[in-house]
């Protein structure tokens, strides 16, 4: 299993951020390796609570559900893997902490465990691209759309 943690600075609030990254029906607007989401399961408030997810990934096509924990909305949004197809393990979280500048420090932790063995330095390669283009991809539509 594989574990990182990446962070990069948004032009934005922290509750800003959080309310993209919670809106996660629209990923595939903004998210390049989604291509589709489904939203099985919501809770009391109407979030997203169970959700299957098609994405792209090692060039080819993979499917996964992951379990929403909002207990700690909207400083951290969590989530852990329920079933995948290439993944035994897929967990993870956004935490939004406030810079004092009207800025959020969003911190990108993921947990990472494959089916199938690959060698290290492909995994590390492309876990990396994973931490970097989310981040990336999620400044770029909470800035965008502020």
């Amino acid at each position: 299993m594989a574990e990182a943690t990446e962070s990069m600075t948004v032009s934005a609030s922290p509750d800003r951020c959080f309310e993209v990254a919670d809106d996660i029906e629209r990923y595939p607007e903004w998210a390049a390796d989604i291509k589709e989401v489904t939203v099985h399961e919501r809770d009391d408030n109407g979030r997203p609570s169970l959700v299957s997810f098609r994405a792209a990934a090692f060039g080819r096509s993979t499917s996964y559900t992951l379990a929403y924990d909002h207990s700690e909305a909207p400083r951290v949004l969590a989530w852990r893997l329920t079933k995948g197809d290439i993944t035994t393990r897929l967990d993870g979280s956004y935490e939004f902490v406030p810079t004092g500048d009207g800025g959020t420090e969003v911190k990108y932790h993921l947990e990472v465990e494959l089916r199938v063995p690959i060698p290290g330095f492909i995994y590390m390669r492309a876990q990396s691209r994973i931490m970097a283009t989310a981040l990336r991809e999620l400044r770029a539509r909470v800035e965008s759309s502020a």
